[in-house]
């Protein structure tokens, strides 16, 4: 855990939160000490972040699962550890892992919250996360939201990767009512399917069928998608997501801007629009020049200390 205390605005509320209290900086292991941590959620996809930058931690598959179990451990979509960066123009690395202990590249709801934990400790309102997928640079938004530049779309069928060769904005892959997906790589693989009448669309029976297709060597996260009304001339999506590893959750931050470019490479929106997910709703801009800026809230909902026999 870090000595420097990581201190974040909790939304709504003049209480200020922080994980990482005054400790020696000796290399650990997850298990022989109690691990403070901070519970966020951005639009409910919600996380555990951990402070590893000044104190080494090295987490088993296992170990993740327990803290993610929403019964016997804290409970969130991914599980975040913080290092220090390996670039020098970042402020910190970010470690991702899903719920099934398996480590990914990217996240775009995780990123604004640990924006949102840098810009706090540093007072400034800006912050570079560097992650596997690359260096994402951050800003605050009005009204205490962060933006997010997620980088650019990848739309190549070997950046997906897919299993074979397929143009990325019709792709062959088919499950129930779901057919003819648009795929997106943003740090992490997507398959986007637009529907006439989301809530007819049994995302928990479908998900995992087509996350595991064998059209997706790395597997793939999936999002329903329905075109709805313009509103005071702001063109809207609603989605859902299944996120891989994971399963289905509030939100997700890459989907967001995976489905906003699948949208427009489809000609059904423009490029930019408002996603409207289960726990909110994330403005999002796919830029002439290929890059994705998603804006949301970020919250930090509680912190804690994690007991060693969770860890045992």
């Amino acid at each position: 855990m870090s000595a420097t205390p990581v201190r974040a605005y909790i939304t709504g509320m003049s209480k200020v939160a922080s994980i990482g209290a005054a400790r020696p900086a000796e290399p650990a292991s997850a298990g022989s000490a109690g691990l403070e941590f901070v519970k966020m959620h951005g639009l409910g996809n919600d996380f555990v972040v951990l402070d590893a930058r000044r104190r080494k931690l090295a987490l088993t598959d296992r170990q993740v699962r327990a803290i993610a179990d929403r019964r016997i451990g804290v409970g969130c979509d991914q599980l975040f550890v913080l290092e220090p960066p390996t670039d020098k123009s970042a402020d910190v690395f970010m470690r991702i892992y899903n719920t099934d202990g398996s480590e990914v590249s990217a996240c775009g709801n995780g990123t604004r919250c640990v924006a949102a934990l840098v810009m706090r400790e540093k007072a400034t309102d800006r912050a570079v996360v560097e992650t596997k997928a690359g260096l994402l640079d951050a800003i605050g938004a009005p009204g205490g939201q962060v933006t997010v530049d997620m980088g650019a779309a990848r739309l190549d069928w070997q950046a997906i990767p897919l299993a074979q060769a397929h143009d990325t904005n019709h792709v062959p892959v088919r499950a129930g009512m779901l057919s003819d997906a648009v795929c997106v790589n943003m740090g992490n693989p997507h398959a986007v399917f637009f529907v006439d009448n989301i809530d007819a669309v049994d995302l928990r029976a479908l998900g995992p069928r087509l996350e595991h297709d064998p059209m997706f060597p790395e597997r793939a996260n999936i999002e329903i998608a329905q075109v709805l009304p313009e509103e005071n001339g702001w063109s809207r999506i609603r989605m859902r997501v299944w996120e891989r590893g994971v399963g289905v959750t509030m939100a997700c931050g890459t989907g967001a801007c995976a489905t906003l470019v699948a949208a427009s490479r489809r000609g059904l929106v423009p490029r930019r629009a408002e996603i409207i997910l289960d726990g909110g709703s994330l403005d999002v801009e796919w830029r002439e020049d290929g890059h994705v800026l998603m804006t949301g809230p970020v919250t930090v909902s509680f912190t804690g200390t994690l007991d060693r026999s969770l860890l045992a």
